[in-house]
């Protein structure tokens, strides 16, 4: 990068203007390249207004199989005209983890086959039609649009002005070479045979890197083979290097993006490559292909913009052919060879640059974060109450585990929280304030509600800070009445973290979910019952003084706002995220009320039995 900002740059800025300078036909050219790109520009922007909630729902449910993920990149890139939105799109679901590599993958070879329907457009419209006539309403009707409060209304708006701005550019494209041929014949700068072929395939790559959109480059192309400015020959090497410079957009993407990011970018590169090499070295039989199909579509054989159209659709074609069968190499080759950096649990895992280009990548990361924070925490309260992880997993007895270990944990839980959990709060809080004046006015509740767990985080650590010192005091005690109560705050927390993380890790089933968060709550309930019932007899039958009964209430609510946040972060973080889905969890969970009647039913059916 900063060699393109250094020298790369500054060279394609001097070109430019020695080519304003020597013709005003060239000016005529570049602008309306510009137009187009600004076009282009206005598209993204327009189509970004629509992809806080229908696009992302596609793009979760439609890439499970190879072939649904391959029709996403086609229709999606046909739709917005756009390859590199659609690159930048994959690139933001993967690194936030909403979609798989193999997923991306094929998205990215139906963008490849999707920006085919661009060429076909210009070919046999755009070029055969006055279009500057559609561009000037289109520009002023969605310049209007464009203005109004409503985020659809501007979407719309900017859409209908992107589309001006291509038609504008393109008029302006062919104005120029039009004008442009009376100075200079390009044609007299054809270059037949193989050393043609690699030479505009460079031009077409260098062309492409330049203005960072294939797009632009086979309209500027199929532009200049209307007007005989390039050879049908040359033209079809320009194309071939325009599909490989391509990628330098899927790269540049994921820059700031995870491994995984990376990886798409590494597949997309490999892909488009694969395919030009394929190109290349068929390029006679591929040419009698499509000589054989304009036959059949009735394309006259002169007809080299419209063929060239064909020739971009079956080199792409044919890369998909031969790719697809090797989608699963490709990723355990990918996956070989980019790997992830190895982090410490302090350091974000999900939060990336990349992710902040939409509303629900953004949301994804942050949780996926706070559920790796949530981790750290949970890591932090069984330690720093003296017990070891081992005693949480599956098929081992809680209660008996931590009454039979009864060891001092050697646990620095101050240095703990500052070192692992607070610089982990830091960055989420930082990258939300980052990212929430991207996210529309409907989804800010689920970035408040984010906030709001790590908040809830926070109240824990201080309850279990507040907890430890009578917790390392008592729990070892000779009195065993005390020594009692204190192991079950410890059963007690490390139970519902034990609840929580099989909730945790059953992501597919948002029914046990809702069960699950309800019965923990039950469970929350009964325990203060007991504990308030037990601790009043305790005292009355003298078997612990005032003083003593004083600090075990204390601590016993230290306990119950412990266990109260984690469950709420928990309520927050493991079911549904759908916005709509949660206002029906809402409805369907037990209130607070009808948890206080379940736990009485159910006391008083002991109590009479």
């Amino acid at each position: 990068m900063r060699i393109f900002k250094t020298v790369f740059l500054p060279s394609i800025i001097i070109l430019l203007l020695v080519g304003f300078w020597a013709s005003p036909d060239f000016q005529t050219i570049a602008a309306g390249v510009s137009i187009f790109l600004f076009g282009m520009y206005f598209l993204e922007n327009g189509f970004n207004a629509f992809t806080g909630g229908l696009l992302e729902k596609l793009l979760a449910k439609t890439t499970d199989k190879l072939w649904k993920s391959i029709g996403f990149g086609v229709v999606s890139t046909t739709i917005m005209q756009s390859s590199s939105l659609v690159s930048v799109i994959s690139i933001s679901f993967i690194s936030a983890g909403l979609i798989s590599l193999a997923a991306g993958i094929g998205i990215i070879f139906g963008a490849n086959l999707g920006t085919t329907t661009g060429a076909w457009m210009i070919a046999a419209f755009g070029l055969k039609v006055k279009i500057s006539a559609y561009a000037m309403p289109m520009l002023v009707v969605g310049l209007v649009l464009s203005f109004q409060k409503s985020k659809h209304l501007r979407g719309f708006g900017y859409i209908l002005a992107g589309l001006g701005f291509l038609f504008l550019g393109i008029h302006y494209m062919k104005e120029g070479f039009e004008a442009f041929k009376d100075q200079i014949d390009l044609a007299e700068f054809a270059i037949p045979g193989i050393k043609g072929l690699l030479i505009y395939t460079l031009i077409g790559m260098a062309a492409t890197v330049v203005m960072q959109s294939s797009h632009a480059t086979m309209v500027l192309i199929i532009t200049a083979l209307s007007l005989q400015h390039v050879t049908y020959e040359n033209a079809i090497a320009l194309a071939i290097g325009a599909n490989i410079g391509t990628t330098i957009t899927a790269i540049i993407g994921s820059l700031s993006s995870n491994y995984q990011g990376k990886r798409l970018a590494g597949a997309h590169l490999i892909f488009n490559v694969t395919t030009g090499l394929i190109a290349i070295i068929g390029i006679q039989f591929i040419i009698q292909v499509v000589d054989y199909l304009s036959t059949l579509l009735g394309i006259g054989a002169e007809d080299y913009t419209l063929k060239l159209a064909v020739f971009h659709t079956v080199f792409n074609f044919v890369g998909v052919a031969v790719m697809a069968p090797f989608v699963g190499r490709l990723v355990i080759f990918l996956e070989k060879t980019i790997k992830p950096r190895k982090k410490d649990i302090t350091e974000p895992y999900f939060l990336n640059d990349a992710a902040l280009e939409f509303p629900e990548t953004l949301i994804k990361s942050v949780r996926n974060e706070i559920i790796h924070l949530y981790n750290n925490t949970a890591l932090l309260f069984i330690n720093g109450l003296h017990m070891e992880q081992s005693m949480l997993e599956e098929g081992k007895d809680l209660r008996k585990e931590i009454r039979e270990d009864q060891k001092i944990v050697e646990y620095d839980f101050d240095e703990r929280y500052q070192t692992k959990v607070k610089p982990l709060f830091a960055a989420i809080i930082e990258y939300i304030s980052r990212g929430q004046g991207s996210v529309p006015a409907e989804q800010q509740s689920q970035l408040f509600e984010l906030r709001l767990a790590c908040l809830k985080l926070s109240e824990s650590i201080k309850a279990v800070d507040g907890l430890r010192d009578n917790m390392t005091s008592y729990f070892k005690s000779n009195n065993e009445v005390v020594r009692n109560e204190y192991n079950n705050m410890r059963i007690h927390i490390a139970s519902v973290i034990k609840e929580l993380d099989k909730l945790k890790n059953d992501k597919d089933n948002d029914a046990n979910i809702l069960i699950g968060l309800d019965e923990l709550r039950i469970q929350i309930k009964k325990y203060r019952k007991k504990t308030i019932e037990r601790l009043d007899e305790l005292i009355r039958k003298g078997e612990i003084d005032s003083f003593t009964a004083t600090s075990i209430m204390n601590d016993r609510t230290f306990t119950r706002e412990a266990v109260k946040g984690m469950l709420d972060v928990g309520k927050i973080l493991f079911s549904t995220s759908d916005v709509e889905l949660k206002k029906v969890e809402e409805m369907i969970s037990l209130s607070e009320k009808e948890v206080g009647e379940v736990v009485d039913s159910e006391t008083s059916a002991h109590v009479s039995d």
